[in-house]
């Protein structure tokens, strides 16, 4: 989706070089953007206004309102005064379930965690992803981070958003999505990833953000058994990898990396060629 500008140019005053001056620089913008499901609003996120049609598939699958492209019939991006309304357009029963779930949740049960119902929806049970047979190398794991951090334009003109992209060996990054939260970056990359048909099992998700456990809940969602970061992991995202089988690879600096959970699928050994598969 077009026509919503990502950054705006600011007025500011820097020192540089033990000097006050007056100068100018890009920030990102940061919208609030509603998830609408049969005209009701699911959730209203702060994002950059980029990606959006992404945005909405990749955060219906990673919240478990749809389990598959084809349950989305439409997805029209209205915009409003002070945001942007995704309005999305579900098959009858996933709209049901959907409606059910609310039903369900619409009892005194806050518990606060962004926007999360209950301690149930926080503690969901993640995905397995023991039986993906995705390994990679050492220097594949320096070269995804290392791509990563090349090909976020975004970031490179504000120095002030999160990027997440997918990486599958032999071809590279496949796919690259920004946003001023780290949650939504990786969304939208679910989303550009299942919209492109690609495989979540045949590659590795990175991120330039710590690693909490949404962010693990969202990998294993995908299908995904890696995700690398150049931050640090919580303790229960650690937890979290392990039981769902997944390799969590973070603080990837040059070519040092710490490895938390399923070290077995990492070898040694120089990187696939890319075109070899």
């Amino acid at each position: 989706m077009t026509g919503f500008s990502t950054t705006i140019k600011v007025a500011e005053i820097a020192r540089r070089s033990g000097r006050m001056e007056d100068g100018e620089r890009f920030v990102p913008e940061e919208t609030p953007v509603a998830f609408s499901y049969a005209g009701s609003t699911h959730a209203v996120m702060m994002a950059t206004p980029a990606d959006l049609e992404d945005f909405a598939t990749g955060f219906s699958l990673t919240e478990g309102i749809i389990a598959g492209l084809g349950e989305i019939e439409a997805i029209e991006v209205v915009a409003e005064d002070k945001g942007i309304d995704l309005q999305i357009r579900l098959a009858d029963a996933s709209n049901d379930a959907l409606v059910a779930r609310r039903r369900h949740m619409a009892g005194p049960v806050g518990c606060g965690l962004c926007g999360i119902e209950s301690i149930e929806q926080a503690v969901r049970v993640t995905p397995s992803v023991r039986s993906s047979a995705l390994t990679l190398s050492e220097d594949e794991i320096v070269e995804a981070v290392h791509l990563l951090n090349g090909g976020q334009p975004l970031h490179r003109t504000t120095r002030a958003v999160h990027g997440a992209g997918f990486y599958v060996p032999g071809k590279g990054l496949v796919a690259v999505r920004e946003d001023v939260g780290r949650h939504n970056a990786l969304d939208k990359l679910v989303g550009a990833a299942r919209r492109a048909g690609h495989d979540g099992g045949a590659g590795a998700v990175i991120v330039t953000s710590r690693v909490s456990v949404e962010m693990v809940q969202k990998t294993a969602i995908v299908g995904s058994p890696f995700i690398i970061a150049i931050s640090a992991p919580t303790a229960l995202a650690i937890r979290t990898a392990e039981e769902a089988g997944m390799t969590l690879v973070a603080l990837v600096r040059g070519d040092e990396f710490e490895i938390f959970t399923g070290a077995g699928r990492i070898a040694s050994g120089a990187r696939r060629k890319v075109g070899s598969g």
